[in-house]
């Protein structure tokens, strides 16, 4: 009694799936030898000898330990094939055979009910087993048992369905077991899964933040230098704003490692204005038009492509613009390099036009005599924010339609 209470606190400490496992397991056992045990008695009810009576039970006994063994392998076999564990399924075969043939010198109305002990003994501890050559070969034992004893074919359908039920009721018991199993690995694939997209998101943002701030110091630092170098003394008053940037960046990181934040287009794009006016580059923008559901993954090319122009650019003019379901962002110093090869790794334009994909949206770049454009074709009718399965900003892969060409400025 002593050891009850531990018992109870070792079954709460589990979780569902293993309470529920343990109590399958368990109820197979449980039934199987309750089955057994009623076949017994019934016999041995209808015995008058007493010798007779206590061999019979030992036979049962004997079933019903081999029967066990022979379940337990049968479900840590479960849901494969084979190989069928023949050391445990011969014997009990050889055992139940035995049983059926010694059940002749039984008077003749405890034949049958001397039947019903092997019956149950090989269907429901073999049952387990996927194989259906073992399954077809138990239903026939189960049938021809009861009808060599009795001739009876009553007796031998009713022998037929008592296995055929008990095969089912085994299988189907274990079916159950590996459907939630499965279930529980699909939910902890979906909770890794989980975890890699937000991993991935992170990298964008980090990467769309701190690479615009990285771009904006390098650039700053590069003027403060030249300008030293002269004399003038406007320079310390870049190297504050050097300082005043480093320091910007910091409070997005942590922003960042707070949680994330949807982007704002209207402050990203007076941003962008600002901080290209401040490199030197004139810079315009006209989105006032773009719908509101497109605001967010708009801010974040827009963010992207001012990185893209401060470090790879000679720019002296960015155009922001949005007409007829487009947005178009044009600069005039763009680098000519060799095509790529790939799509990039997913952390520029390439990254955003996957991000996008699963709107319809589409983002294009190229030469445009002595412009580089970045184009982004919207979909026809933006998804609202209501919709969360196909949010523009939600990150997916990219569809046929669409062919993000490079990350280029």
């Amino acid at each position: 009694m002593r050891q009850l209470p531990s018992l109870i606190a070792g079954f709460r400490s589990r979780s569902q799936l293993e309470r529920v496992d343990l109590y399958t397991r368990l109820s197979l056992y449980v039934v199987f030898w309750f089955f057994l045990c009623l076949a017994a008695l019934n016999a041995t009810a209808l015995i008058e000898s007493t010798g007779a009576a206590v061999a019979s039970v030992l036979v049962a006994l004997a079933l019903g330990v081999l029967g066990s063994v022979t379940l337990r392998e049968s479900i840590r076999l479960y849901p494969a094939y084979g190989p069928v564990p023949w050391r445990y399924v011969g014997p009990l075969v050889v055992l139940t055979l035995a049983a059926a043939a010694a059940a002749f010198a039984l008077p003749e109305r405890a034949q049958f009910a001397g039947s019903l002990v092997a019956v149950p003994a090989l269907a429901w501890g073999a049952g387990a087993l996927r194989d259906r050559r073992i399954q077809v070969a138990l239903v026939a034992a189960s049938t021809l048992i009861p009808f060599s004893l009795t001739g009876s074919l009553g007796f031998a359908v009713y022998g037929l369905c008592v296995g055929a039920f008990l095969i089912f009721t085994v299988q189907t018991s274990l079916w159950v077991l590996e459907v939630m199993h499965e279930l529980e690995r699909s939910r902890q694939t979906q909770a890794t899964l989980a975890v890699a997209e937000e991993r991935l998101r992170f990298s964008h943002d980090v990467h769309d933040v701190l690479g615009r701030q990285l771009s904006t110091i390098a650039v700053q630092a590069e003027l403060a230098a030249t300008l030293a170098e002269r004399g003038d003394a406007r320079a310390p008053r870049y190297i504050l704003q050097v300082r005043e940037t480093a320091h910007e960046a910091l409070r997005e990181a942590r922003d960042l490692a707070r949680g994330y934040r949807p982007l704002d287009l209207h402050a990203e794009v007076d941003g962008a204005v600002s901080l290209l006016r401040s490199a030197g580059i004139t810079a315009t923008a006209d989105l006032e038009e773009l719908p509101e559901p497109w605001h967010e993954p708009i801010a974040r090319v827009i963010r992207e492509a001012v990185t893209n122009v401060l470090r790879h650019s000679t720019a002296t003019r960015v155009d922001f613009r949005y007409a007829g379901g487009r947005v178009v962002i044009r600069n005039d110093g763009a680098v000519r390099k060799a095509e790529p090869t790939g799509t990039g790794s997913g952390t520029g334009l390439v990254g955003l036009a996957e991000q996008l994909a699963p709107t319809g949206a589409r983002i294009t770049t190229g030469h445009r005599d002595d412009e580089f454009v970045v184009q982004v074709d919207l979909a026809t009718a933006p998804r609202t924010r209501h919709e969360p399965a196909t949010r523009p900003d939600h990150p997916g892969r990219p569809q046929p339609g669409g062919q993000p060409e490079r990350d280029d400025p």
